[in-house]
């Protein structure tokens, strides 16, 4: 499957950088099959029709409404200082089906700066390589005070390093919810971990902490490993 991003309605366009992808680098033929996606789960499939520096598509069917992954996954990080590393993430974590991301600004969150258009150009080339209909948000850096007002307890877990306080292990997560919850958000800290006091807050939330095994990992590390656990419900 060949697939691209562009718009389904009210009717199906491809997107302009996508247009001069298939031009000037994949150098691609009228006639030639290719499926467009607008991200939310519809689908356009068709043949190539090329009109000068215009790609057209000649559809000849659309899929509507396709299935998202279950269960949806919400990771809040707080972004690296070496943002190669924060990038690493969203590719991986959007390959494995993640539905949301906010970037994480905390007490201890060194890099203030993020070039999120960039974030999320790298998220939609990502979901078009692992063949996804529904592309993951990207939200803009978000303070720690502004994320905690609107998250919800029941649903949200903290992944820290604090090995004093009580931390759930992460295999046994799913058992604690029943099988049965539809959507989940971990929130992972910065190089340095949440300061105790964000821990607090969170504790006083009814935020639960989860513990992702022995080692201590990085945080885009963690952020991964968190993403590949919720992959493997799918």
């Amino acid at each position: 499957m060949k697939l691209f991003f562009g718009e389904i309605f009210p009717e199906v366009k491809i997107n302009e950088e996508e247009q001069t992808h298939i031009l000037k680098v994949l150098r691609m033929r009228t006639g030639e099959e290719i499926f467009v996606t607008d991200g939310n789960g519809n689908l356009a499939k068709g043949n190539l029709v090329l009109e000068g520096k215009k790609v057209l598509l000649e559809v000849s069917e659309i899929q509507e409404n396709l299935p998202d992954f279950s269960p949806k996954l919400h990771i809040a990080i707080a972004p690296t200082k070496n943002i190669d590393r924060i990038e690493f993430f969203v590719e991986k974590a959007t390959e494995m089906g993640i539905s949301e991301i906010t970037l994480l600004q905390t007490e201890k969150t060194e890099r203030k700066n993020l070039n999120i258009e960039k974030l999320r150009k790298q998220s939609v080339s990502a979901s078009k390589q692992s063949l996804r209909f529904h592309f993951p948000v990207i939200n803009d850096l978000t303070k720690f005070s502004d994320f905690i007002k609107v998250l919800d307890s029941s649903k949200t877990y903290v992944a820290h390093c604090n090995e004093n306080l009580e931390r759930i292990d992460l295999k046994l997560l799913r058992q604690a919810q029943q099988n049965s919850v539809e959507e989940i958000t971990f929130l992972i800290g910065p190089e340095g971990d949440f300061s105790d006091k964000e821990i607090q807050i969170l504790a006083e939330k009814g935020v639960k902490a989860v513990s992702l095994g022995n080692q201590r990992l990085r945080t885009e590390t963690a952020g991964i490993f968190v993403a590949a656990w919720n992959y493997s419900l799918m």
